[in-house]
């Protein structure tokens, strides 16, 4: 341990950052077996960040090996597979991303069996939600989508409906399937989607195969890298309108629940994207893919594998330079960012209910449970202490400029008698697993 604290100057609150920073792999080595691999410097950057701004792979498998975290933000709102991305090496972009996914599949292993204790502890229900979008434009009416998804929940158990297959050409392709969630199968076996007109099956995989992931990498390394988040701080509800001449307070029955509505507002998206990795030709392809899938033409086999950028040039920063700039003024270390900052406020509408029998908490473990994501307690404590009395029955939130989502909770009861049929596979149907090829 002395020989190890010998090689770090004085006064150095960082030595890992500063070993990374050298490219001293042998002290990195050393010193990843007592240091905190999650820890931030004063520029919000972890050990990781560091390695790979500066290219430097050894240092990153080092990382990697020992379980640094890939999905951390530094004080600018980067990971370090958005840093990866701007350096352009395809293989460091490859081992990121495989972490990523690893350590994301681990985390929700932890969590599972808690997960799956909060649903067991829910009473069984069925529950019937409707979501569409619509438009002002009547052509984009016309192939916007809309579904009434039927939910049976028993035990840790959960059933879906929905008639909605698939989306080609602008056209949705009607059907009848079904996603099955078993909380006590293995993760691998958890989520079963079945064809019933078909009457095949289908496995969702837990893990992609590395074909998708080399598919993902093009994509990234082609894209934008974007970061995006809605911030709730400032949000605001105020009671809607209704009449032309005596202005109310607007209410409504939702299905057989009596609902107050509400306007949201303060809601921002706060959005960032870099593009210093792409060419003049990347930026034009990307905007004519963007075109085309607006006309449902586009074909992502048009694209062949992406190469490596030529690394960016050595930076001339020392590591005193580097770790005593002002905060906010971090010197560049990386390839020189081109970036661009963008706010967009939403107006939306909700609907609460105080007649309707699930609570929010209910509707909350429901949905950890089958979209579980990291921002999950950020949404849990502004459904919780934010939203006004009762159960968000209906929601109104523009997407895009012409178009607008609506959620509306048609019906709910609390039910003892479903039967476990509803929750297996029928013994008539085939096991297909190309029959949904994107799942």
């Amino acid at each position: 341990m002395s020989n190890i604290q010998a090689d770090v100057s004085p006064g150095d609150d960082f030595p890992l950052h500063h070993a990374v920073f050298s490219g001293d792999t042998k002290l990195v080595s050393q010193l990843i077996r007592v240091h905190d691999l999650a820890q931030k410097d004063v520029h919000g950057n972890t050990p990781l960040h560091l390695a790979v701004m500066l290219g430097h792979k050894e240092c990153i498998m080092l990382l990697l090996s020992r379980g640094a975290p890939v999905k951390v933000k530094n004080n600018t709102g980067w990971t370090p597979l958005a840093e990866a991305l701007s350096y352009g090496d395809r293989k460091i972009i490859g081992m990121l991303l495989r972490k990523l996914k690893q350590q994301s599949r681990e985390l929700l292993d932890q969590r599972r069996p808690a997960l799956i204790q909060a649903l067991e502890d829910i009473g069984d229900f069925y529950l019937e939600l409707k979501w569409d979008f619509h438009s002002w434009v009547p052509l984009v009416s016309r192939i916007l989508p809309s579904d009434l998804c039927k939910i049976h929940k028993k035990g840790s158990c959960i059933r879906l409906d929905t008639t909605l297959v698939d989306f080609n050409d602008m056209r949705w392709e009607r059907g009848d399937i079904t996603f099955v969630f078993n909380g006590k199968a293995s993760p691998h076996n958890a989520l079963t989607v079945m064809d019933n007109k078909l009457k095949v099956y289908q496995r969702i995989r837990y893990e992609e195969t590395d074909q998708e992931v080399e598919e993902e990498i093009d994509i990234l390394m082609r894209s934008d890298i974007m970061a995006a988040q809605m911030s709730t701080k400032n949000i605001t509800f105020s009671r809607t309108q209704s009449g032309w001449l005596f202005r109310e307070d607007k209410t409504e029955n939702i299905g057989e629940y009596a609902a107050e509505f509400f306007n949201i507002n303060g809601l921002v998206l706060e959005s960032k994207k870099r593009r210093e990795h792409l060419s003049q030709e990347d930026i034009q392809k990307n905007k004519a893919m963007v075109e085309n899938l607006t006309k449902g033409s586009w074909d992502n086999k048009e694209f062949s594998r992406r190469s490596s950028l030529p690394p960016p040039e050595s930076p001339t920063v020392l590591w005193e330079e580097y770790i005593s700039a002002p905060i906010g003024n971090v010197p560049c270390i990386g390839r020189p960012h081109l970036s661009k900052e963008s706010q967009k406020n939403f107006k939306a509408t909700i609907a609460m209910s105080k007649d309707f029998p699930m609570t929010v908490d209910v509707l909350l473990d429901v949905l950890e449970v089958i979209a579980p994501f990291k921002q999950f307690q950020k949404l849990r404590d502004f459904m919780e202490n934010k939203l006004p009395p009762g159960f968000p029955v209906k929601l109104e939130l523009p997407v895009f400029p012409t178009v607008t989502a609506k959620v509306t909770f048609c019906f709910f009861e609390w039910r003892d008698d479903l039967s476990d049929e509803l929750f297996s596979i029928p013994s008539t149907y085939l096991e297909d697993p190309t029959r949904f090829p994107d799942l």
